[in-house]
Formats: structure tokens, sequence, C-alpha cells
């Protein structure tokens, strides 16, 4: 019988601003393996807005001309950890988007490592955030293109909203690339709801908490443009927000 692995501790970079006492709750996380066959279209949501503690770790194999779009909505849990292993073939593409909403004393994590393993892949990893009281949120999310990967695209886009001072947004976008001919960019914000723009919204008649859900509501759509289902994942989110304004 194999033994179990061992709990992390944060030292640890992946779990560096993990709540431990609360992954020692669900320890150890299973592997859910997901394989995407040669010139496959394959999408998945995934919508963690419990209360209990929750993490999953995900990992993905797209083959050789394949697709894979994975959405998350993680919002709601006390902690609510999801890691994602993606391994690109030759000519693949993986898109995820990623919007993480939390409030109270909650601990959301989105930790993803892609890896471009082939010539010509593509991938796009879109995350928002918004965040109050004293919710902690955090990414991380390394790109990794192998020796001979030439022809890489990819695309990392974080952005963090905090509602109250007390958040804690953490990002960690990183690129390890040791290919010549490839394409890799990533850019990475933490901020505020803009006052002149709130402003402008309740001189036209909006209250407060109606101009802010419409600001924060444009802020996370991108996280969920072109998925599958855009329309109940956005309706998930904009619910999760009513609640925390």
């Amino acid at each position: 019988m194999s033994e179990l692995a061992p709990l992390p501790t944060r030292k640890s970079e992946a779990f560096r601003y993990s709540d431990i006492d609360a992954l020692a709750g669900v320890w150890p996380v299973a592997r859910e393996e997901i394989l995407v066959p040669s010139g496959q279209n394959t999408s998945l949501s995934v919508v963690e807005q419990g209360e209990a503690a929750v993490a999953r770790h995900l990992v993905i194999e797209v083959e050789a001309g394949a697709a894979f779009d994975l959405r998350i909505l993680n919002a709601g849990n006390v902690f609510g950890r999801i890691a994602v292993e993606a391994r690109l073939g030759e000519g693949a593409s993986f898109t995820l988007g990623a919007a993480q909403l939390g409030s109270g004393a909650q601990t959301l994590e989105i930790v993803t490592e892609v890896s471009h393993e082939a010539p010509n892949a593509v991938s796009r990893q879109v995350v928002r955030s918004v965040l109050g009281n004293q919710a902690v949120g955090t990414y991380l999310g390394k790109v990794a293109v192998a020796r001979g990967s030439d022809g890489t695209d990819a695309e990392q886009s974080v952005r963090a909203m905090l509602l109250d001072r007390t958040a804690t947004a953490n990002a960690k976008p990183e690129l390890e690339i040791y290919a010549d001919d490839v394409k890799c960019a990533h850019g990475c914000a933490v901020g505020e709801l803009d006052a002149m723009g709130l402003f402008y919204l309740q001189s036209r008649g909006l209250t407060p908490p109606e101009a802010k859900q419409l600001m924060l509501q444009a802020f996370i759509a991108e996280a969920f443009t072109g998925a599958a289902d855009e329309e109940s994942l956005t309706q998930a989110a904009l619910l999760r927000l009513e609640a925390m304004l």
C-alpha cells in the first residue's frame, strides 16, 4: 500500500498563501485526470460555491490538434482551492477563464501550470478576482515552454479588485521558456473600483450597490466570454456578487 502524500507547508511555492489548517481537512486531494484526444474539442465548467472547505486537482492532457476550454467560478467556500495542470501537444489549444469571488474570512486559490511540450500550441488564461472584508484570493500561474516547442503562443491576464482595504490579493504569473521562436506575455494588476466611474453611474440614477454590481459584472465578464455556458456562469457570479455587496 502506497503512503499518503504528506500535508504541504507554506514553504512549498504552490501553497505559499494557502490556509494549511483548512487544507488539512480535505487532504489528500485526489487527481482528476482529463484526456482530450487528438483533434477533439472539449469544455468543462467548474463551479464551487458551497460552504465547506474544498480542494480539487485537475490534470489535463490535450493531445495534438485538440482544444480544451476550462471555466472556473470559485466562490462561497470558506476555503476553495483549485489546482490545474495542463500538458499541451503539438498544435493544441487550452483556454482558462476563472473568477474568484470572496468575502468574510474566505481563502480562495487558483494554481495553474500549463506545459507547452510540442510546437505551435496556444494557451490563454484570464483570471479575475473580487475580494471583500478579510478575504484572501490567490492566483499562482506558471507557463512552461519546453525545448523545441517553437511557435508557442501563451498569454496570462490576471486582475484583482479589492472592495475593502482589509482584503488581500496575491498574484504570481510566471514564464519558464526554453524555446526561441515563441510569443509569451503576462499582465497582472490589483486595484479598487474607479471612484469616478461609480459617481457617473450614480448620477444616472443607480444606487451605490447597483453601480458597484454593474462595474463588477463588467470586470468578471472577461473570464466567461465565449464559454459554452456563459449565461449560467455569469448568473451564478452575479448572485454571489449581490450577496457580497
